[in-house]
């Protein structure tokens, strides 16, 4: 692999991480484009550990009031008598239970993930094109989801409030949603997000669930790659990895950040507009 080749990698894992376009899939067509047949896995998993690690940043208060949150429920200490006023933990209890959703769902997503990625090797480059579309089917889903959820409230003059955390049963949803993103051209964001509107999460609790719940998935599918570390140094090259790590971690910050502000304005079906002509082409073409 060239330092082009990895940074152009980067560039599309930056993008497409966040963006629910799937990052995964891009990456498989760049590297069946590029000829690339022979990159371990390993490598996909890196350039998603320097996204991970724009989430971590993206969302460090959140993630650190969580653990906060955590460690007083595990030593068995007092609440702090200001509570807080996010969504996903707007009170302890919210917290706590938030923390019970987040192991829930990863527990599920890691039974799928190990599944799919003995299938992964195997999949056809078509199977990725037609992921795509899948994809933009889940975000009209989610779009239509939402727009029938507030029409309703609406007409009875509700106000979407929420106490805050995840219930068993939508984190059980999400995580099956976020095991089937594991598919290549399967959008991870754009599945779980469908996954939380379908069960009821508010949409302003969905996005940050879904990123905060994406770091033990994409810790987990690192740890089940590393067996691939020897291949990765043969077969890819030190200079090209960090190029692409570098650019995928600054790349990713700024399209989390359009990201969120795409889903607050309930625009994510927009990308289906992209989604569908590029599945159906790559079907046609990429046999």
């Amino acid at each position: 692999m060239t330092v082009l080749q990895g940074f152009l990698l980067g560039l599309l894992q930056g993008i497409a991480e966040f963006l629910p376009i799937s990052s995964s899939g891009h990456l498989a067509l760049a590297q069946h484009l590029f000829g690339l047949t022979e990159v371990p896995l390993l490598f996909d998993v890196i350039l998603h550990l320097a996204t991970l690690l724009a989430v971590v940043i993206f969302f460090w208060k959140k993630i650190w009031e969580l653990l906060k949150i955590f460690g007083r429920w595990i030593a068995r200490r007092p609440a702090p008598a200001q509570t807080c006023e996010n969504l996903l933990y707007s009170s302890e209890k919210a917290g706590r239970k938030t923390i019970i959703a987040i192991i829930i769902t990863t527990a599920i997503t890691g039974l799928l993930g190990i599944i799919s990625s003995k299938l992964i090797p195997e999949l056809p480059i078509t199977f990725t094109c037609a992921g795509f579309v899948v994809t933009a089917f889940l975000l009209l889903i989610s779009h239509f989801i939402e727009k029938r959820r507030l029409t309703k409230l609406a007409q009875n003059n509700s106000n979407p409030q929420d106490e805050g955390g995840i219930s068993i049963g939508q984190a059980i949803t999400i995580g099956i949603m976020q095991g089937f993103g594991t598919l290549p051209g399967i959008s991870r964001s754009g599945s779980t997000v469908t996954g939380a509107l379908f069960s009821k999460v508010d949409r302003k609790i969905a996005g940050d669930y879904s990123f905060i719940v994406s770091i033990p998935a994409i810790l987990g599918a690192f740890i089940l790659e590393l067996k691939d570390l020897d291949q990765l140094a043969g077969s890819v090259g030190l200079l090209p990895l960090i190029v692409g790590f570098i650019t995928a971690f600054a790349v990713g910050y700024g399209a989390l950040w359009l990201f969120m502000s795409i889903f607050k304005k309930g625009k994510l079906h927009w990308f289906s507009l992209y989604l569908i002509p590029l599945g159906i082409l790559g079907i046609i073409f990429l046999r």
